[in-house]
């Protein structure tokens, strides 16, 4: 951290410490809440907040507005419990939220959670009732599950009719389910007897009844603690949508999951409001190699192999993790919202060991018209600054080239896919490996000037061509990278049509530090930089666009930092002084050949095609909620899928084998011998790759008299 954050910390801590702080504790319906504790949190975050967040944020109507909105969809994201009459009396502190803070007042807090907690309670009410017949799916209606565009109930007559549609459509789809799975089981006996759909519909009713059952039964174990922590982020998230606070317990899975405390399935989990959310996915992890689970999927059920699903909607993370969790070998299958576009799908997965040694650099060897070539496996830019025998990713490049050179390979291609980035360390190291040296990398803090973060170590590793092989996921430390190689003209960037956009740096600040008091306060992550590349502009919102794009399935999209609400915006700083390598006599007629044969190829016209499916799917939220209408709907979404059954289905004739340092590794480890033969089985199948390699073969390099350096 930078020295005058440091004292500016310090400074603000010692102003806590010495305040005569007292406050009266006030009666609140709930026993386990501490009112006491609850304003000192305002009080401290406030001041931290206003005084070290990178952004300067007047506490204002605007800002009181913002709280307003997120707190109540925080709490009714699905407009199940607020009517419009309620919020029409929420709203006289729709502009007061910002005085109340400065005032360590929870006014707004107690009135919208104390009506709340009246509306769970009728929700039992609500869903039992309506699940105690069946439903008229003869009816002609639909349902939105867009619910960011469906206004709160006007009464509560049509609150109850929202509860209707949304635990009909549930039955439909359990419904429909039963229906696949009674023609399946008659088609392998024919004996058996397919029940009625009186009778399936009675199951699918007394199955959400259920799960609603267990739901509620959940959220009445949360503590206020629990419900307080949605109306601090809600106050934080104002400032940006990477400033969180944690909670003491939620404060204790991150340290968890940073230290490498991997869950099962190898993928991080995030509690967002009522939804466990698939936060990163550990590569080489059982649910990477699965290959269907993303990050930002809702995990919204959880099975044990073949058993009944488990609803995890309004369970803790704690909870929610220990089914997940399971023995090696064991199967579990997880029904998920789909972040791509909103449908549901069950995703079957056999637990195992998450090897940490697949979140390190690895390489391969592939020949290509006479020349030998290596593709570079880089899933994180990790590096431990505690402990010093850890793996560092500068010097593992580092040494993977070198092991690369002795076998004469021609050029590289960097694979950042999926990199959601690291140190900021290692980044700038391995970007010196490609250069002289020089600038790679603009760091600012609030209302200072940039700070130019220079490679200083004048060896370059590798002058042969590189191509930087990147796509949607690509964020912060790779965006880096890439920005750097594309600055320097360097690398040809080749993959998505631009890279995350998360341009800046967050630094977790346990809350404790700042006060004499004894409870545990839990964390606050905040922002507290911003990166910006030596030609000066933001790698925030925008990231980097590639020299070259290729089709994938999120090009039409709404994904990246763009799309979060309240990201901080792109903005642009003085260049700093460095000069590009040029190091390619033909740089832009490769770049022009690739786009004619990606614009040419079936292969990445069907995948284009795929893309705006998948866009048409995200933006039609509207399901039928008549049997029949229901049931056509799903069949031609089927028939139209299977157009795209095969859409990433590709061979090459290329051949990827391991470099030779690693054969006598495998005498040692089979294991990962048998991981590499996998690894190598799918670069072949990989048609982003196998463009790649067509850019790479076809660089040629100017004569090193020719090449202008720093």
């Amino acid at each position: 951290m930078k020295t005058k954050l440091r004292i500016t910390l310090v400074a603000l801590s010692t102003l806590l410490l010495v305040n005569s702080f007292q406050i009266q504790a006030n009666t609140f319906e709930k026993t386990n809440s501490d009112p006491e504790k609850d304003k000192v949190l305002i009080y401290i975050l406030r001041n931290i907040l206003t005084r070290s967040h990178f952004v300067v944020k007047d506490m204002n109507d605007d800002f009181s507005e913002y709280v307003f909105e997120e707190f109540i969809n925080g709490l009714d994201p699905n407009k199940r419990y607020f009517t419009q009459k309620d919020l029409k009396e929420f709203s006289k502190y729709k502009f007061q939220i910002d005085n109340q803070l400065l005032k360590e007042d929870v006014s707004f807090y107690n009135l919208v959670y104390s009506r709340f907690t009246e509306k769970i309670k009728n929700a039992k009410l609500y869903y039992g009732d309506l699940l105690a017949s069946p439903f008229n799916y003869k009816k002609n209606e639909t349902i939105d599950v867009d619910y960011d565009k469906v206004p709160f109930a006007k009464n509560e007559n049509q609150l109850i009719d929202y509860w209707r549609k949304q635990m009909k459509l549930s039955t439909l789809i359990r419904i429909q389910d039963k229906i696949e799975k009674e023609k399946a089981t008659k088609k392998k006996d024919k004996k058996y007897k397919i029940k009625t759909f009186a009778q399936l519909e009675k199951e699918a009713r007394a199955e959400v009844l259920k799960n609603m059952d267990e739901l509620y039964l959940r959220i009445e174990e949360l503590e206020h603690e629990d419900w307080f922590s949605t109306f601090l982020n809600s106050v934080v998230g104002a400032f940006d949508p990477h400033t969180t606070y944690m909670a003491p317990r939620i404060k204790e899975r991150f340290d968890q999951d940073m230290s490498g405390k991997l869950e099962g399935i190898g993928a991080r989990l995030q509690k967002k409001g009522i939804y466990t959310h698939v936060f990163e996915l550990v590569s080489g992890g059982p649910a990477w190699k699965q290959g269907d689970l993303e990050a930002g999927d809702i995990i919204l059920e959880v099975a044990q192999g073949d058993k009944e699903p488990l609803d995890i909607v309004g369970m803790r993370l704690d909870d929610a993790i220990k089914f997940i969790k399971g023995k090696k070998g064991t199967e579990v299958r997880l029904t998920v919202k789909k972040k791509l576009d909103g449908s549901t799908k069950i995703i079957s997965i056999i637990r195992d060991v998450v090897e940490l040694e697949e979140t390190f650099v690895k390489s391969s060897i592939v020949k290509k018209d006479g020349k030998k070539y290596a593709i570079i496996d880089l899933p994180k830019f990790y590096i431990s600054f505690d402990d010093q025998n850890y793996r560092d990713s500068a010097k593992d490049m580092e040494k993977e080239i070198e092991r690369l050179k002795s076998e004469g390979v021609s050029g590289l291609i960097i694979d950042l896919r999926n990199n959601g980035g690291g140190s900021l360390k290692t980044a700038i190291e391995i970007s010196g490996l490609f250069i002289d040296k020089g600038p790679i990398v603009q760091i600012k803090y609030r209302g200072e000037n940039p700070i130019v973060k220079k490679d200083i170590d004048p060896k370059i590793q590798w002058d042969g061509a590189v191509v930087v092989l990147v796509n949607e996921f690509s964020a912060s430390a790779s965006e880096i990278f890439a920005a750097a190689m594309q600055d320097y003209k360097r690398a040809v960037i080749i993959g998505g049509n631009q890279t995350y956009g998360k341009g800046t740096v967050q630094s977790v600040l346990p809350i404790n530090q700042f006060t004499k008091y004894q409870k545990n306060l839990g964390a606050l992550k905040m922002t507290i930089q911003k990166f910006y590349r030596i030609n000066g502009g933001s790698t925030q919102i925008e990231g980097v666009y590639s020299d070259i794009a290729i089709p994938s399935r999120y090009s039409y999209m709404k994904f990246g930092e763009r799309d979060l609400n309240g990201a901080l915006i792109w903005d642009k700083v003085k260049q700093a002084n460095y000069v590009q390598t040029n190091s390619y006599a033909n740089f832009a007629d490769v770049i022009f050949n690739s786009k004619q044969r990606i614009s040419t190829d079936p292969k990445f016209k069907l995948i284009n095609e795929y893309a705006k499916w998948l866009k048409e799917n995200q933006d039609d939220t509207s399901y039928s909620l008549n049997f029949k209408k229901f049931t056509a709907e799903k069949k031609e979404q089927e028939k139209v899928s299977k157009k795209f059954k095969s859409v990433f289905d590709y061979k090459s004739n290329l051949e990827f084998i391991s470099p030779k340092y690693e054969f006598s590794l495998f005498e040692k480890d089979p294991v990962l011998k048998d991981k590499r033969v996998a690894w190598h089985k799918n670069l072949s199948k990989d048609v982003y790759v196998s463009e790649a390699l067509n850019v790479l073969s076809e660089l040629k390099l100017k004569n090193k008299n020719e090449i202008v350096k720093n």
